[in-house]
């Protein structure tokens, strides 16, 4: 009877979360998690192609063709963007990455799933409020309750320091500063802590939900809890910055065809610091860009800003001053230009 060789996936997907991601490498745990939806995803999709168990499948199954057909059902069936698939293609290059420096027998398979290319995805235009319309949202919330006090303290604090929606979900009350200085610490990408400053009035807000909620600012429990009085997730705070703009629409229709997401108030806090006068370096700090190229599209999304610049270009007109002659050659008439 032919013995059966152990299983070199399970291995390889065992040391790789337990060990090289979160001991050597020192991955968050938030990446770890990315990394294993998409790497179950992966697994749960060629077991179904091959009706076998994910017991059953070892790494020669993880081979290119197999990859690149999940790559279009993510597309086709799940209907995921270019960039969600870009998303789990990465999980899947880090894997085997480990791969080839853990079982260089391997070597060949690894480098042949590296080589499966990321797909250009389409940039869209930046989703941002403007201050005036993030004020409106504001006053529209009934702070009459303490859903009401949190959601305008969520949302005032948001727009305030410009945080990503984790770095919100993260936040403690030891983190924050409410005497003066006012100011609030992040956790943000890379295990990277960065301050962001507060305004007295940001700082008058949260004072009075942390002592509405009884909030000991020396401890470590979450500022901002759901009605189970567990930390709020990320799409529970999408959830109710839907639900404020929903409320906020009803009085002010514009707000109608805006979309106001967790990002779309990070870039919102972007275009504001751009518009009072802030340069891009600061903007790339405050928001705690690792890369300041990734605050340059900012410069590109303020319609206002690009008004001002074409009005100080001096228009072509409309004829030439000098008129067209029989005689003059085509270099003549546009050195008189």
């Amino acid at each position: 009877m032919k013995r059966k060789l152990p299983n070199l996936l399970g291995a390889i997907l065992r040391d790789y979360f337990t060990d090289h991601l979160p001991r050597l490498r020192g991955i968050s745990p938030h990446t770890i998690h990315s990394y294993r939806d998409s790497l179950v995803l992966l697994l749960r999709f060629l077991s179904a192609r091959s009706k076998r168990p994910v017991a059953e499948l070892d790494l020669k199954d993880l081979d290119p063709p197999g990859i690149l057909t999940f790559l279009s059902y993510l597309e086709q069936e799940r209907k995921n963007g270019a960039a969600t698939r870009n998303v789990r293609l990465s999980a899947i290059h880090a894997l085997f990455r480990f791969v080839a420096s853990r079982n260089p027998e391997h070597l060949d398979l690894a480098q042949r799933v590296l080589g499966i290319p990321f797909k250009r995805a389409p940039q869209r235009a930046i989703d941002y409020l403007e201050y005036e319309e993030i004020e409106s949202i504001l006053k529209a919330i009934d702070r009459t309750n303490l859903q009401g006090t949190r959601d305008y303290a969520l949302l005032a604090t948001m727009f305030n320091t410009g945080a990503r929606v984790q770095e919100i979900a993260d936040l403690r009350a030891c983190d924050l500063q409410l005497t003066k200085p006012f100011q609030v610490k992040l956790f943000g990408k890379g295990k990277k802590e960065r301050y962001c400053p507060l305004w007295p009035q940001t700082a008058a807000v949260l004072r009075a939900f942390a002592t509405e909620r009884n909030l000991d600012l020396r401890s470590e429990v979450c500022v901002f809890l759901n009605h189970h009085d567990q930390p709020l997730t990320r799409f529970g705070i999408r959830y109710i910055l839907a639900r404020c703009l929903a409320r906020a629409s009803r009085d002010v229709p514009n707000l109608r065809k805006k979309r106001l997401h967790p990002h779309s108030m990070r870039h919102s806090t972007a275009v504001a610091l751009l518009k009072s006068g802030n340069d891009l370096s600061t903007i790339a700090h405050y928001l705690g860009h690792a890369n300041p190229t990734t605050t340059n599209r900012y410069a590109k999304v303020d319609l206002e800003m690009k008004r001002r610049a074409i009005a100080r270009v001096k228009p072509v007109p409309r004829q030439s001053r000098t008129p067209w002659s029989r005689d003059a050659t085509i270099l003549d008439w546009l050195e008189s230009l």
